[in-house]
């Protein structure tokens, strides 16, 4: 499968081959301008338009009047009106204010532009029973790929959340909060990028979040390839606000409380707002949910139960026979994963004790208790000066348990093999914890602790009587990371087996072939263990890491720079001057050695930039408008320049009031993120299949999983490293599409998409370079392609080949960055509004947005073919199709909103690791859940919600292509097995029953 491999900090027991296309720590058993200000500096001209009149209608409908952003911040008119509920709303427009959207710098009267931009206002996310900006995101149509997350077991970014916008990598997405760029995150997404986690943004305090999908890095800078998101936070509140919400999983696990409280008062010229947010959320167990609580039961071949204590032979490769060593052992062990353990026999390898019941001792989701608060104030200093602040601090603290597949012992760490002398034969030990053992899992959980904030200190206003408006700010981000992770020390650990399980070193083994022999007690391991015993060689370690950015911003606009005979035309220019870092500090006995079976990523490093915009918006006559903007962005690294000029140029044509045409076509580009220059030599453990090996067995395609758990689970040890020589990852993009809005509350948008993006940085997939090696040993692919040179280079092996055919084991995995990659994507996005009045019974509106990834070609190297990630399964399992819908209903004191959400086909297990072509391959049915909430304002200031989240707890399409050893028998990075959750939520607003 060439999907991104499995890589992890901790390595894994043998007989666990999880499915999970993610990296992780451990070896187991993915600028903009600030708004300007209101009151100072207003727009003199303005001109009419019926498609701009009808979307901000459709906007104004969505507000909640209590608390919102900043008109002119907000992309909304402060004079358009609606009628009540209940009766026609037909929006009485009187003047359009110029507004600042984003995907352009200029203020200006229409909302839709020469690109796409799809809006979700604060209120429709708490309608449609979003419990964080993470999901609501997540959920949008446009995040089309694969992501891990928190049901991703021992990756190296279990306690964050990110996306993927139309199946490109994370970090090609540019993330802003109010117009500014949202800091770094400090753990590396995959163990080897930079993103940005979006998970510690305070949902209560969000006006809107704005998705601009497309090139943006000619406004936006370095990351804008595949869009730009805007969370846009609560600029005033008209009073104090206090909201409730409890949730509870019908399944059980997740519950969560949240608080939240906002206020605002104005003294004069004095202006503040603040909010704070409160959330505890109880994690989600694997025995909580039927599909995660046990082996497979419905796969490809009888359900398998993990070997929790099992001996292999080097000799075979298979399983020493447990009743060859000790007849009564499993009965011993019985009591072990709540009584489960007993007397297996896996075919062909033979006999060992074991559970079917271990996958279900990790969590799904995540334990979370974290904090935010948020304060926004101006000052207006003179006529043409208002100063600015804002807070925004976030502390988040994450635990999370990695399960028994990832807390084991084996003999292979410090021997390899051993000789025992009673057997005569070449030994491996694997023996898993227990609950019993360790004092149940949820005593030894991970846990991270995050503290981040974002300042922003400026001044804005007017230049004089001009019509010159200036921006000036300075932005300073800070995020701290506490990584506190449960770990087994080396020594102790090794030394807690051979004292009382294999006794005393008795030399070399007499075949000579270097390994060390010993007469293991095996009564002794086959022993439950004490509690004290296990903590005895456990405890935790403290990885420390940090990212910071310092950014100062200029912007001075002109929004009637000069007539033209469709209007005024406007200027903006920027200049950006900053610089940022990033450090991570592992515990240092993570990488010595002191640690066992984990390893992690480290390095440090920082840059200086700099950038200048320019932006030009010409309305040429009445019906066309040109858009365009240029930018140089320079970064100083390691003493060497890395720079990248872009330019976008917009077309908006309108033949009729209600109708625009649109395109745009420009350039963009991804400065290397600091972790892919300055990563130290970094390890990481992960098991894969040694396809080559299973091949030379016999073992392919749907008979992988019979594979000598030798080479059907191979452990290896890989290494990757930074490369500060990198440079910019560049793409050429374009789009057009067309706006129609026919009726005063109806908009119908239609966009096309094409990016090519090239040299992009690669560090490929463990798993793909393995199956490739595979392919050309076997010669099905040209030994002497690119491919194949490069997977016979960075894989080592021991040496000697077998008379089965078999050649050495894997010893080791060498990835490195380079700018080698090269992708081309093609999309249609549509999005459909439409509200009307039905009389006396109220006010009824529909939204709807679709994505369709048309085409996603992906060359890993350069001479290699273009693959197919969306028609060949073993790239990618990204959705090609993405789709929601909402239909909400207003009348007096009640609402309610139904809220269905479609995902598109991806191939099942077995297509994912070999193709449509082999038997059982295939697709796996849509998969659509659907949201609802009812709200009823009982008394004035007091608004009471039902929210039930997944209403028909629509689990993950079932796969039975995945073998009988899966603990997780579908694809985690795609779906979740949560089920139905109910929320009550209360809203009191004080002062309300007054006014």
């Amino acid at each position: 499968m060439a999907t991104p491999d499995l890589q992890v900090r901790t390595c894994p027991s043998f007989a666990l081959r999880p499915f999970a296309p993610h990296s992780v720590r451990s070896a187991p058993a993915h600028d903009a301008a600030r708004p300007p200000m209101t009151g100072v500096g207003a727009l003199r001209h303005c001109r009419r338009s019926a498609l701009a009149i009808a979307l901000l209608g459709l906007c104004a409908a969505s507000v909640s009047p209590d608390v919102s952003a900043d008109p002119q911040a907000s992309g909304r008119s402060t004079e358009t009106e609606t009628k009540k509920a209940g009766v026609d709303q037909k929006p009485v427009a009187k003047k359009l204010e110029a507004v600042t959207v984003t995907g352009s710098l200029i203020p200006q009267v229409e909302i839709e532009t020469a690109a796409p931009l799809i809006t979700l206002s604060g209120n429709a996310l708490q309608t449609r029973g979003f419990a964080t900006v993470a999901e609501a995101l997540k959920q949008s149509s446009v995040a089309t790929g694969s992501v891990q997350g928190e049901q991703s077991s021992g990756s190296f970014t279990q306690g964050a959340q990110t996306l993927s916008l139309f199946g490109m990598p994370p970090g090609f997405t540019k993330y802003l909060i109010d117009g500014r760029p949202m800091g770094n995150f400090p753990a590396l997404y995959n163990g080897r990028d930079v993103f940005n986690n979006v998970s510690g943004i305070p949902m209560q305090l969000v006006d809107r979040i704005e998705i601009l999908p497309g090139a943006q890095s000619s406004l936006y800078g370095s990351d804008a390839i595949a869009g730009v998101i805007n969370i846009v936070l609560k600029k005033r509140v008209d009073g104090a606000a206090l909201d409730a919400r409890y949730g509870v999983y019908q399944e059980g696990g997740g519950t969560s409380r949240r608080f939240s409280f906002s206020d605002g008062f104005q003294r004069g010229r004095f202006n503040l707002m603040g909010g704070v947010q409160y959330e505890n959320v109880d994690p989600i167990w694997g025995y909580q949910r039927d599909l995660t609580r046990r082996r497979n039961t419905d796969g490809t071949g009888p359900s398998i139960a993990s070997a929790d204590y099992m001996l292999t032979s080097g000799t075979t490769g298979r399983y020493i026979n447990v009743e060859k060593v000790d007849a009564s052992a499993c009965s011993r062990v019985a009591e072990q994963f709540a009584g489960t353990t007993g007397y297996r026999v896996r075919v062909p390898n033979g006999s060992y004790c074991g559970s079917f019941y271990t996958p279900g001792y990790r969590t799904l989701g995540n334990a979370t208790e974290n904090a935010q608060m948020y304060t926004h104030a101006t000052y207006d200093a003179g006529e043409h000066v208002q100063l600015y602040g804002d807070l925004l601090y976030n502390y988040n603290e994450t635990r999370y348990a990695s399960g028994s597949n990832y807390t084991w012992w084996g003999s292979s760490s410090k021997y390899r093999y051993f000789y025992d002398t009673k057997l005569r034969d070449y030994v491996q030990m694997q023996r898993v914890f227990s609950p019993e053992d360790v004092g149940g899992y949820d005593s030894i959980m991970n846990k991270s602790t995050e503290n981040a904030y974002m300042l922003t200190l400026g001044a804005q206003g007017r230049l004089g009587s001009s019509a010159w408006d200036y921006d000036l700010g300075f932005t300073h981000s800070d995020d701290q990371l506490n990584q506190r992770g449960f770990s087994r020390w080396a020594d102790p650990i090794n030394d807690y087996f051979t004292k009382h399980v294999l006794g005393p070193d008795l030399g070399p083994d007499p075949r000579g072939r270097g390994y060390r022999s010993f007469a293991p007690d095996y009564a002794a391991f086959y022993t439950p263990m004490s509690v004290a015993d296990f903590r005895s060689f456990t405890g935790y370690t403290s990885s420390l890491s940090k990212t910071w950015d310092n950014l100062v911003r200029g912007q001075l606009t002109n929004a009637s720079l000069f007539t033209l005979p469709g209007g005024d035309a406007g200027i903006a220019a920027v200049l950006e001057a900053g610089n940022q870092g990033w450090n991570y500090t592992p515990d240092a006995r993570l990488m010595d050695g002191r640690v066992w079976g984990m390893t992690a990523v480290q390095g440090a490093g920082h840059r200086s930039r700099y950038a200048g915009t320019l932006e030009l918006r010409a309305p040429v006559w009445r019906q066309l408008t040109v858009d365009a903007s240029a930018r140089y962005d320079s970064y100083k690294v390691a003493g060497k320049q890395v720079d990248s000029a872009t330019w976008n140029l917009g077309l908006e044509y309108r033949p009729i009031e209600t109708l625009l045409l649109r395109g745009k076509v420009g350039t963009a580009f991804k400065a290397p993120s600091l972790s892919d220059q300055f990563q130290g030599l970094s390890g990481f453990y992960s098991s894969a299949t040694d396809y080559f090996n299973c091949a030379a067995l016999g073992y392919r395609g749907p008979k992988i999983d019979q594979c000598p758990t030798r080479y059907g689970n191979a452990q290896y040890f890989g290494q990757q490293s930074g490369n500060p020589a990198l440079k910019p990852i560049e793409a050429n993009a374009w789009s057009y599409g067309v706006v129609w809005s026919p009726l005063a509350r109806m908009a119908v948008s239609v966009d096309y998409l094409h990016w090519n993006v090239q040299g992009e940085v690669q560090n490929q997939s463990v798993d793909s370079l393995l199956n490739d090696e595979m392919l050309c040993r076997l010669g099905e692919r040209d030994i002497n392609s690119p491919s194949c040179r490069v997977a016979l280079a960075q894989i080592k092996r021991s040496v000697g080949v077998a008379n089965d055919g078999t050649i050495g084991d894997i010893t080791s995995i060498y990835r490195t960055k380079v700018n080698v990659s090269r992708r081309v994507i093609n999309a249609l996005v549509a999005d459909f509004r439409y509200g009307f009045g039905i009389g006396r019974y109220g006010d009824l509106s529909f939204t709807a947005t679709y994505t369709d990834m048309l085409k996603h070609d992906y060359q890993p190297y350069a001479g290699d073919p273009m693959a197919d990630r969306l028609r060949d399964p073993t790239w990618s399992t990204d959705f090609k199709t993405r789709a929601n819908a909402s239909a909400n209903w207003h009348r007096g004191d009640w609402s309610a909103t139904l809220y269905a959400n479609r995902y598109g086909k991806t191939p099942n297990y077995l297509a994912s690791n070999n193709g449509y072509a082999y038997a059982g391959a295939g697709t796996l049915a849509p998969w659509i859940r659907y949201n609802a909430s009812v709200s009823y304002q009982a008394v004035p200031g007091l608004l009471l919600s039902l929210q039930v989240n997944n209403v028909f707890d629509a689990m993950p399409p079932r796969d039975r292509s995945y073998p009988g050893t899966s603990g997780a028998p579908y694809n985690s990075s795609n779906y979740d097995v949560y089920g139905r959750a109910y929320y009550l939520q209360a809203t009191y607003r004080f002062g309300e029953r007054k006014r």
